[in-house]
């Protein structure tokens, strides 16, 4: 183990038994520097660990404090059950009010991010306007395909551009995926909670689901591998990194081990990767299909999460799936392609990461503390290494109840039970994050904690 993680590691250890409360300051770089024998930029990367996994939070000109995870933050009970085949259904029990930003997983981009899009836009308008009466490249344009396929290979995953196929967004490149490698009636094996979108198009393909249990280190493999030798699943869909809605990210050895059980049984691993590069951390996590040596891994992802959502441009790797695949594309807007290989190309879009992953540090920090100060004492929470949502479970909770107020105070909620199929987390909400807590939200936070007073079971 690195040296700056040895250090790190002791100071966690030093929190958790309460030797380091939350407030206190702690020493400066140089200080801890000529303590620990250590280089200043050992130092450095030792805090910035800390401050990565949510132990310390960092103030402009005053230094590192310890945060407020040390206080009252349990990670929720991940229910163990044994998955059996089940029916999806089209969730209904939304809150009824519009898409807001403690509802919606999504991202607040900043100005200055946003007219370097433009100008990306600007500048893709002029380098199409002799292919305007052309259709877009069913596989996806060339120049796309390959800066995407270098944007990847400099964080790790290696990438040819020939590999990879353009999509609109993530969504459809899991629909796609789903399409070409089942049937109606077959049966899918998703996480549990799963993201509620995954739910409804599983239902609308007229597929069946075997929900798995969440685990602290991923997903129970054990109970995938059962279903794989007794032939009651005919494929995966799994967020691998940061999941929605609960947050975790599946360990290295886990990811080795489902491309392993992909190619054991032939079986396709679809990999929704829509927030792999959402780590708070300074480098992203690697896919399961980065161990893929099969072709049966399925990748996709998209900007929708990372950048913008109204761009609807994704991508996937299909592996041995990549002909079926390709012939079921219809082709994206050359424009917008054009636009973001613009994007990527210039290095705004790596720069726009360096920026939003510490920002999501810091507003991880923000949420947390404001939580731990405000829900009932025996809530739990989250806090995860990347993503964009929170999950937090409050024994007690009546979610119709909160519902229904929540919807009196015009708030955009999602319960625990949109993420199921069964009658599991009833107890649970999923916050977003993505958002600065500013007076605005906080303000919608408070109303929140009021309404959840009235929600909870004494």
């Amino acid at each position: 183990m690195a040296k700056y993680k040895q250090i790190a590691r002791q100071f966690i250890d030093d929190i958790e038994a309460g030797k380091l409360s939350a407030g206190v300051k702690m020493p400066s770089l140089r200080r801890l520097a000529n303590q620990q024998s250590i280089s200043m930029t050992t130092a450095v990367s030792c805090y910035q660990e800390l401050e990565a996994l949510g132990w310390l939070v960092a103030r402009p000109q005053a230094g590192f404090f310890v945060s407020a995870r040390s206080q009252n933050l349990r990670q929720p009970d991940w229910q163990r059950f044994t998955s059996k085949v089940a029916k999806p259904r089209v969730q209904a029990h939304r809150s009824q009010v519009p898409d807001g930003p403690l509802g919606r997983a999504q991202l607040a981009i900043d100005d200055s991010t946003l007219q370097l899009v433009n100008k990306s836009l600007r500048a893709a308008i002029r380098q199409t306007s002799a292919l305007f009466g052309d259709y877009p490249a069913r596989q996806g344009e060339p120049m796309l395909r390959q800066v995407l396929a270098e944007h990847f290979t400099q964080n790790g995953l290696l990438l040819k551009a020939e590999e990879l196929v353009i999509t609109h967004g993530c969504m459809d490149a899991v629909r796609r995926a789903l399409e070409v490698c089942t049937q109606p009636g077959d049966s899918v094996a998703i996480s549990s909670p799963c993201y509620d979108g995954l739910l409804d198009l599983l239902s609308v393909l007229g597929l069946q689901i075997v929900e798995l249990p969440s685990l602290k280190e991923g997903i129970d493999l054990a109970q995938l591998e059962a279903h794989l030798q007794q032939g009651t699943v005919q494929a995966g869909l799994f967020c691998t990194s940061h999941m929605n809605p609960q947050g975790i990210t599946m360990s290295v050895e886990q990811k080795q081990r489902l491309a392993r059980l992909a190619a054991d049984y032939k079986t396709p691993m679809i990999e929704d990767d829509i927030y792999l590069e959402l780590s708070h951390q300074t480098q992203m996590p690697l896919p399961a299909s980065y161990y893929d040596q099969s072709g049966y891994m399925l990748w996709c992802g998209s900007v929708s999460k990372t950048l913008s959502a109204s761009l609807r441009v994704g991508w996937c790797r299909p592996g041995r799936y990549r002909q079926a695949f390709i012939e079921r594309s219809f082709g994206v807007s050359t424009i917008l392609q054009f636009a973001l290989a613009d994007f990527i190309d210039k290095g705004d879009y790596a720069k726009h990461m360096k920026r939003v992953r510490y920002q999501l540090q810091q507003q991880k920090q923000h949420y947390l503390a404001y939580l731990t100060q405000h829900l009932p004492p025996s809530s739990r929470i989250t806090a995860p290494d990347g993503g964009l949502v929170l999950w937090l479970q409050i024994p007690g909770l009546d979610p119709q109840k909160l519902i229904k107020l929540a919807q009196g105070a015009q708030l955009d909620i999602r319960v625990g039970q949109l993420f199921t199929a069964s009658q599991r987390y009833q107890d649970c909400l999923r916050l977003n994050m993505g958002w600065p807590l500013d007076q605005n939200l906080k303000q919608q936070l408070d109303r929140l904690m009021a309404i959840m007073g009235h929600s909870v079971h004494c």
